[in-house]
């Protein structure tokens, strides 16, 4: 692999491109950032139930196999160091618009997934300590709250996310002192974290509860929207990738192998709020209502974040003429994009309703397996693209490796219930998609701006007019 800087190369630092000014070690802790938060809250027990009481192992299996595919963005991202996503890397590689489509409408379902998934957490046991209700009662309401707080703006949003990323790191170093102090005051069983799940192979076993586990480790993805600001991104970039997801691992495997050693793995499986059971033991043991308060706050934290980037991207693609124009509606007095808002927020109560939370966390994998499938192709394809600057440069086999990992998660370890509901919700864009092309006709290929402007919209400003100019199929703005 090849490291070098590209500051030399002279990547953009002319008027229209966006200020340099993430250092490494900014870059460092957005990434982990990215990748810790509320998964591991709501997934710890689901885990466990999959691979008995060494849940650690799958956690570790979960990222060694983020790691294939972190080697692709690394290269991807310091080959093009723009502020867009894989979609723009597949728009790149294979110039087909309705394949881009299908890949940044898979992103921006697995974000609706996601946030149904933490929603249904957020309903079940965390919650249970302040107030009896149904949870998927609780999980409709509070998505609907997210909502609001989508709609009220993304200076909001943003502001609410800081505040709780904080309150969610702070709950995993809290779990892991309760669960060392229970340990050290003799409850608990340390060889329990070496226990597999009776009548499973151990690496049936490992590889089952680590396709699960792998949803506590994505957002690593996200990072790429970083690259166009980040300081010398070719050197700083793969280091902060790296460094972000060994951090993060570390984190997860000591928080499961410690709750599996202090809580019976069955406790663990059977709830809703696994850390919850964790916080509840030895001499430094929290009330259950500070616990599940830091919980409910990383659930939140997580569901907003998601819900923000599902119905930005919707709206992004709307803006761009790749779906109805409806979706792309901005309301007049807070600048947000409503009608995507509802639309997203009507589509996760649907899988709120329907879905338990295992699936709803298969169905967020399953979604983007797939989108990893066609980064890593995209590695192999735009090799024959050269730039002009040197940049980070993965060993061959590595994609080759994380298209035949992805795939085999997606077809082998992914309950047939999962996939037609994952396909279910992708044949919903297709039907979308085919609306508008009846409605506009078929499109061109779409440029890097374009594709930039549906990952990464703008919605305008306050000031500004409410008026998105109709343009001719395949034409750009003028």
């Amino acid at each position: 692999m090849t490291v070098t800087t590209t500051a030399a190369a002279g990547l953009d630092h002319g008027p229209g491109a966006l200020k340099r000014g993430i250092s490494r070690n900014m870059l460092l802790f957005f990434v982990i950032g990215d990748v810790l938060g509320a998964g591991i809250y709501a997934l710890v027990g689901a885990v466990g139930g999959e691979v008995g009481g060494a849940i650690w192992t799958a956690f570790a299996i979960a990222l060694a196999l983020a790691v294939f595919t972190a080697f692709a963005y690394a290269e991807l991202v310091t080959k093009y160091p723009e502020a867009a996503g894989a979609a723009l890397y597949v728009n790149k590689a294979f110039r087909i618009p309705f394949v881009s489509f299908m890949v940044a409408f898979a992103v921006m379902a697995s974000g609706i997934t996601s946030a149904s998934t933490l929603s249904r957490a957020f309903g079940g046991d965390y919650l249970q300590a302040f107030v009896s209700v149904s949870t998927v009662v609780a999980a409709l309401v509070f998505i609907a709250l997210v909502a609001v707080v989508n709609f009220r703006g993304i200076s909001e949003s943003v502001k609410v996310n800081v505040t709780l990323t904080v309150i969610e790191l702070g709950g995993l170093v809290l779990i892991s002192i309760i669960a060392l102090g229970a340990l050290l005051d003799g409850e608990g069983d340390p060889g329990r974290a070496f226990d597999f799940k009776q009548g499973e192979s151990v690496v049936g076993a490992m590889v089952g509860g680590a396709a699960l586990a792998f949803y506590a480790l994505i957002g690593f993805e996200d990072s790429v929207n970083m690259a166009e600001e980040a300081q010398d991104p070719g050197r700083s970039y793969p280091r902060a990738l790296f460094g972000g997801l060994a951090v993060a691992g570390v984190v997860y495997i000591a928080v499961a192998m410690l709750a599996s050693m202090a809580v019976p793995t069955g406790t663990l499986a059977g709830s809703d709020g696994p850390l919850l059971e964790v916080a509840r033991l030895g001499p430094l043991a929290v009330d259950d209502k500070v616990f599940s308060a830091i919980a409910l706050f990383a659930l939140a934290n997580g569901a907003l974040i998601n819900m923000i980037m599902a119905s930005r991207l919707l709206y992004g693609m709307s803006n761009q003429g790749i779906l109805p124009t409806a979706l792309g509606r901005v309301h007049g007095t807070r600048r947000t994009p409503w009608i995507a808002i509802l639309f997203t927020t009507g589509l996760a109560m649907v899988l709120i309703a329907t879905g338990d939370l295992s699936e709803l966390a298969d169905m967020t994998v399953f979604l983007l397996l797939g989108v990893f499938c066609f980064v890593n192709a995209c590695v192999l394809i735009l090799r024959r693209d050269h730039v002009a600057h040197e940049h980070f440069h993965a060993p061959s086999a590595i994609p080759v490796i994380g298209i035949l990992v992805s795939l085999w998660l997606m077809v082998f370890e992914t309950e047939g219930e999962v996939v037609l509901r994952a396909l279910a919700l992708l044949g919903f864009g297709v039907l979308l998609f085919a609306l508008n092309h009846l409605l506009t006709g078929p499109r061109g290929p779409l440029d890097t701006a374009q594709m930039a402007a549906i990952e990464h919209p703008e919605v305008q400003p306050a000031d500004a007019p409410v008026h998105r100019e109709r343009r001719a199929p395949g034409h750009p703005p003028s």
